[in-house]
């Protein structure tokens, strides 16, 4: 009998099902198994519960195409039947199981356990959580189902190769126990230490000294957002501050300990508790078998070749390298890459489901180190030949050429790598005080995305450069017993053999062509694949289905502000001899406005509105219209004024908030279903430079669109919002379809890491450049007297 007609009929049990190994696991069984039946343990998501998340993580990934196309019309019936998902958690004790839950793991036969943390730079308390504590938990889970009568399940831990540590030379397939290289860690006290160290950090990040931090940084990202963007913005600081800190805790605790990472340190623990609770001496004994994947990564031939499943250890790196991005990167050419397709190790699990529990707790290597070494330094040459041949291309759609890998030490590209992480930090922090728009603030806003991209390489040499200067090898003479006494059907259709990998085939035909499709680069000359995105954004902006299109004015529709609205009325009627006082009075001011505007923006505009004290509203509501005409009209962007109209066709309703005075957007009211603007109260035909009304500002635009909204039975969701400031940036984020209009720095950088449309526009030709616009010299009436706006 082969291994198909051993485990036929049998219930198994899966945990992880919605990553990588654990997807490719269910497809398999389900495909090469005859009447077998699965129990996926889900964890129920905020906005999916389990049956949803089984159908759209597990059932839809293009990893069941083949089982698709076999069934046919019958895939939907025949999954129903053989699929189950059952919420739960390996994080919670009893992992989080109901009584239904409990009832159909006691009706498994095979329980597979591949859910982890995979992430090598995890929070310490997660990855105990997970890794150390999550095979315990299950083996706990199994052991009660037993004890209550049900099947005496076979185990099946999936743990990692690199639990041997910082290992040189070749290490035996045995528990870690047996080896006299590992060290005995106290695992109980690891999971103590670091729960009270998640308390700490939390009451520590609530100290005023990183309080105050959070909140300036949270500013000097935002500018004058709103308080509550600000905070949310300053609380997510403060999270992400508290997972570095565990992050660098666990990464610091484990390799003091000499394991490369906390996904190793916690994977080696988790098989010591296992171990020490359920082996043969422990308090409630399950019979279990440990199965130690090295680096798993795209499949070798099934369900199809290159099959993967989001983005592994090595292929962040390749693209990064592809890019341009890795100049250098650590490792020994001489060192083995220790790689191993998922199918192989999928393919290994099923056949110890098959081989079923021995005397004892047993161990596999499912490795390639030792049977069908991958030198580092052949890698590399495979990978650099590939791109030299298939170039990615940058952003003006030229091909990226590819540098010798010199192979340095993991210290000398991390000390580079951190210099330019610092320039850039340092750019970025200059750009960010000066008033940029346009091309300066994209120019801004990719500084960011290459500081970005640096810090990830800077990541990805320190997460991954203990791998690629790896020495050990990992010893596989019990798989392959297992692989030997298969019958040659088995040996075909469920190879797990590593010396049937032909490696520059794999890497060149296989493995690199499955990255690039997945990460979505550039591979030609042609228009960059941003700009495809911009249209299709568009189109969607531009929907018959969307409800409001709602306007900012100042450099989203007019390139001006009221600085220069307010100096073009202030000098229309001002004798020529006082025009010089008047310029070098404004930009003397200037530093101060902006430095109050990037504070708050109702108090700038509270505070220069002041200087319309006494002016004659009547000669100011005239003068308005000529400083439209010979000043705003001119400067108006005739894309963005297009785009208003182009709404109105469609039949959105359109509405322009603005900060700007009531007498000065008086012509742009018919453009417009309604206009939110600033007025100022009035005493005997004077301004008396005090706000009647002021504009709704950051946060109180969005308060102002809900009602609406609402008034006007609209949608929040179908709306569009048009603005420049990331003072704007609660406007933007209330509506379904923000788009940035020549955007400042900051919310060029926001719109692009969101995805937002950005939409550059620019002024019709002719009209002043001047930095401050005056107003034409015409003489006073004798009506207004000595009025007029105060200079």
């Amino acid at each position: 009998m082969g291994i198909a007609d051993d485990l036929a009929g049998r219930r198994f049990f899966v945990t992880g099902g919605t990553g990588f190994l654990g997807t490719a696991l269910i497809e398999r069984i389900l495909r090469t198994i005859p009447d077998s039946q699965v129990v996926a343990l889900v964890r129920p998501g905020r906005r999916h519960d389990v049956p949803a998340r089984v159908e759209r993580e597990i059932l839809r990934n293009d990893c069941f195409a083949r089982l698709r196309a076999e069934l046919g019309e019958r895939f939907d019936e025949q999954v129903a039947d053989r699929l189950t998902g059952v919420a739960g958690d390996v994080s919670s004790d009893g992992l989080g199981l109901d009584e239904a839950g409990r009832a159909e793991l006691a009706a498994c036969d095979v329980v597979i356990h591949s859910a982890a943390t995979v992430s090598f730079d995890a929070p310490l308390d997660h990855a105990v959580e997970v890794n150390l504590l999550g095979p315990s938990r299950v083996a706990a889970a199994v052991a009660v189902s037993a004890a209550a009568g049900g099947r005496p399940a076979h185990l099946i831990a999936v743990s990692t190769a690199y639990v041997a540590g910082a290992h040189q030379g070749e290490t035996a397939e045995r528990l870690l126990s047996e080896d006299r290289f590992s060290l005995a860690i106290d695992w109980s006290a690891e999971v103590a230490s670091a729960r009270r160290l998640r308390d700490d950090l939390e009451d520590a990040s609530r100290h005023p000294e990183h309080l105050r931090e959070f909140a300036q940084r949270a500013h000097a990202e935002q500018g004058a957002s709103g308080t509550h963007l600000l905070a949310a913005r300053a609380e997510r600081l403060r999270e992400d501050w508290v997972r570095h800190q565990l992050v660098e805790a666990g990464s610091a605790r484990a390799k003091a300990l000499g394991w490369p990472d906390a996904y190793a340190f916690t994977k080696a623990l988790g098989e010591r508790a296992l171990v020490a609770r359920h082996g043969p001496q422990g308090d409630a004994p399950v019979p279990f078998t440990i199965v130690r994947p090295s680096i798993i990564e795209s499949a070798l031939a099934e369900p199809r070749p290159g099959w993967i499943r989001g983005f592994r250890m090595a292929e962040p790196i390749i693209l990064s390298f592809a890019r341009g991005l890795l100049r250098e990167f650590p490792g020994v050419p001489e060192g083995i890459t220790d790689v191993i397709p998922v199918d192989l190790v999928v393919a290994a699990i099923i056949a110890v489901a098959a081989r079923g529990p021995e005397d004892g707790p047993a161990v596999y290597h499912v490795a390639s180190g030792v049977r069908n070494p991958l030198a580092y330094g052949q890698l590399v040459r495979l990978i650099k030949d590939w791109f030299d041949r298939r170039p990615l291309y940058d952003d003006r759609g030229q091909p990226i050429s590819l540098p010798e890998w010199s192979f340095p030490g993991r210290g000398r590209v991390q000390r580079q790598l951190q210099q330019a992480v610092k320039l850039m930090d340092v750019a970025e922090r200059a750009l960010r005080l000066v008033p940029f728009r346009r091309k300066q603030a994209e120019w801004a806003a990719k500084l960011e995305d290459r500081q970005t991209l640096a810090e990830r390489a800077l990541g990805y040499a320190e997460l991954y450069g203990a791998y690629a200067e790896t020495e050990a090898r990992y010893r596989i003479d019990r798989l392959l017993g297992l692989f030997e006494n298969l019958d040659p059907e088995d040996r075909q259709q469920f190879c797990f053999d590593p010396a049937v990998i032909d490696w520059a085939h794999y890497v060149s035909e296989v493995h690199l062509p499955s990255v690039v499709e997945r990460g979505r680069v550039r591979t030609s000359p042609g228009r960059p694949g941003s700009t495809d995105r911009q249209t299709r954004l568009r189109s969607a902006v531009l929907s018959p289905d969307r409800h409001l299109a709602v306007f900012d004015l100042e450099h989203t529709l007019i390139a001006s502000n009221v600085v220069d609205s307010y100096a073009w009325l202030a000098s229309r009627h001002m004798e020529s001899d006082r025009r010089v006082g008047f310029v070098a009075d404004l930009l003397a001011s200037a530093p101060r406005w902006l430095s109050l505007d990037r504070r708050d923006r109702g108090d700038f505009l509270r505070f220069f509105y002041r200087r319309y004290e006494g002016a004659p509203v009547e000669e100011i509501a005239r003068d308005a219209w000529d400083l439209f005409h010979e000043f705003l009209l001119p400067r108006a962007y005739p894309a963005g004024i297009a785009r208003v109209r182009h709404h109105r066709r469609l039949g959105h309703r359109t509405l322009l908030i603005t900060g700007a005075l009531d007498v000065v957007v008086e012509p742009l009211r018919p453009l417009f279903d309604d206009v939110v603007c600033a007025s100022l109260s009035e005493r005997d035909g004077f301004f008396t430079g005090h706000l009647a009304e002021l504009s709704p500002i950051g946060e109180a635009r969005a308060l102002m669109l809900e009602r609406y909204t609402l008034e006007h039975r609209l949608s929040l969701a179908e709306s569009v919002a048009y603005a420049d400031s990331s003072s704007d940036l609660a406007m933007l984020d209330a509506v379904g379809f923000p788009v940035a209009v020549n955007p400042d720095a900051r919310l060029a950088a926001l719109a692009r890491r969101r995805g937002w449309l950005v939409e550059q526009w620019s002024r019709a030709a002719g009209g002043t450049d001047r930095l401050l616009p005056l107003g034409g010299l015409e003489p006073r009436s004798l009506a207004t007297g000595a009025g007029g706006v105060r200079p």
